[in-house]
């Protein structure tokens, strides 16, 4: 009697694919295990461990350049895995680990000038645990392991925002942005348990094969399934109305916190969504492409609106407006999506958001770690506090100049007119040329707030105009989102051609 053997369910890992979020995750154990051993004098090594460490994770993507590769596949079919690591994860994972380590930078100077009130070997491993969550995202290619990246990215995030000891606005600022997150979180669940119910599976690329052939009487219920799973991911990217959480909690959380939420948290939510649309319901595009279209408009309107009607003089108004701005890009970064639902290569218009996302992450990052120096000085941070900087401090004067209009999409931050072009002609493709006027509106809209504080930059200063010695980390940051900002105005293409190659 001859028995069949039983398939084998182990699957094989490809260590090298995954090794940047695992290192990073690896790292952060680490950090926290040292905390424990390394005395109070010391615990600044655990920050520059922690930049050494994302450096290192960054330059693993180095060696994944040469093709495309997959691991934790069905043991049936190998064509099926559930990461994936692929030019668009590539490129995704580049902006996060780099974003991380721009964020790590900041947080150096500003743990050593908040010495007690935050708990050094908390913060790194908060912080690594967060990028690692956010470095496994992209390459997600079944829905439960996109929710627990998304997860493993938002949880530690919750605690950064309130970690500083004894301040009841980080508080308030951490329990708002939790509770939100939590909500949509829960009804991304439900989305996928619908979606899940209806095809019967998880991955990815066998959700977009079966739900467009779901039974009738199901039909409503995929639909249902779609909608909801797209909430989730609209509340990362700060999308309206899931945007309400986004000025309070930037405010709250330690500036360097808030620069890592304006960029590796949209990361996040960009690429999750692209994802889910793109790749796992690319039959319901007539489902998701109005719904994203009507929330660039409404998200772009919105955020602009809230950065125009900040004042000046009112308390932490330079963080504030930073934030409104964030929802105002998030709105332009989803046009592109919404056009992949009309266009015949969705993959062309997906691009235009990657590229965008590329000189928004160099660029804001850059305006925070200018908005981190002057708080250094101005505990308020407010937008008349940076009046006459130049005065006091030519270089970050001009470099905060040159980002504000990189954001405006105004020269010299022709990589910042490059991208609004880009992501314009997207929308026309596509035929959405009500989106492309909102759009066209609202940048318009936008270049009053800031042009209106890079002026204030160059007005002759109130009181003294001694200098600001800048820390070495703060300097490190600057120039890099500098240089990039720079060498990217100078050869824009170069954004478009590597978003445009980064995907699936």
């Amino acid at each position: 009697m001859s028995h069949l053997a039983a398939p084998s369910l182990v699957q094989s890992v490809d260590w090298l694919a995954i090794a940047p979020p695992t290192l990073t995750a690896i790292v952060g154990l680490v950090v926290l295990v040292a905390d424990l051993f390394v005395p109070e004098s010391r615990k600044p090594l655990l920050g520059w461990f922690s930049v050494a460490g994302l450096a290192a994770a960054t330059a693993l993507l180095l060696p994944l350049l040469d093709g495309d590769r997959s691991t934790f596949c069905l043991t049936g079919d190998t064509r099926v895995c559930s990461y994936t690591a692929d030019h668009f994860t590539l490129v995704i994972q580049f902006l996060v680990l780099g974003g991380a380590l721009l964020a790590a930078l900041l947080s150096v100077t500003a743990l050593k000038d908040e010495r007690g009130r935050l708990p050094e070997g908390e913060f790194w491993f908060l912080l690594l645990s967060s990028a690692a969550g956010a470095a496994l995202l992209p390459a997600s290619r079944d829905l439960a392991t996109l929710v627990v990246a998304l997860e493993v990215a938002s949880l530690p995030a919750f605690a950064l925002v309130g970690i500083r000891h004894g301040d009841r606005g980080s508080s308030e600022a951490a329990l708002k942005f939790f509770l939100s997150s939590v909500t949509a979180t829960a009804v991304s669940l439900l989305g996928i348990s619908f979606v899940y119910a209806t095809t019967g599976t998880l991955h990815l690329t066998q959700v977009a094969d079966r739900i467009q052939d779901v039974d009738g009487q199901f039909h409503t219920l995929a639909q249902t399934g779609v909608v909801l799973t797209l909430i989730g991911f609209a509340f990362k990217t700060a999308a309206v109305p899931f945007h309400f959480w986004v000025p309070d909690t930037y405010v709250g959380a330690p500036l360097p916190i808030a620069a890592y939420l304006s960029v590796v948290g949209k990361a996040v939510g960009f690429s999750g969504l692209i994802l889910v649309t793109v790749v796992a319901f690319p039959s319901y595009a007539d489902v998701w492409g109005p719904a994203l279209a009507a929330l660039a408009a409404l998200t772009m309107t919105v955020g602009n609106v809230g950065a125009l009607r900040q004042q000046a003089t009112r308390a932490h108004s330079a963080v504030r407006l930073l934030a409104w701005s964030s929802v105002g890009q998030a709105g332009y970064l989803l046009v592109p999506i919404a056009a992949a639902a009309y266009s015949d290569d969705p993959e062309h218009a997906v691009g235009s958001t990657v590229a965008y996302a590329l000189m928004y992450a160099a660029v804001n990052l850059g305006a925070f770690a200018v908005a981190a120096l002057v708080g250094r000085t101005h505990a308020t941070n407010r937008v008349a506090d940076y009046r006459g900087l130049y005065a006091k401090n030519p270089l970050s004067a001009l470099t905060l100049a040159f980002f504000l209009l990189c954001l405006a999409g105004l020269p010299p931050g022709i990589i910042g007119l490059f991208a609004k072009v880009t992501v314009f002609s997207a929308a026309v493709d596509a035929g959405l040329g009500w989106l492309a006027v909102v759009m066209a509106a609202n940048v318009v809209i936008a270049l009053y707030y800031y042009l209106q504080w890079t002026a204030l930059l160059f007005r002759a200063p109130e009181g003294e105009t001694a200098e600001h010695p800048v820390p070495a980390p703060l300097t490190a940051a600057l120039t890099l989102t500098a240089v990039l900002g720079v060498a990217l105005s100078g050869a824009p293409q170069l954004a478009l051609r590597f978003a445009d190659t980064a995907l699936f």
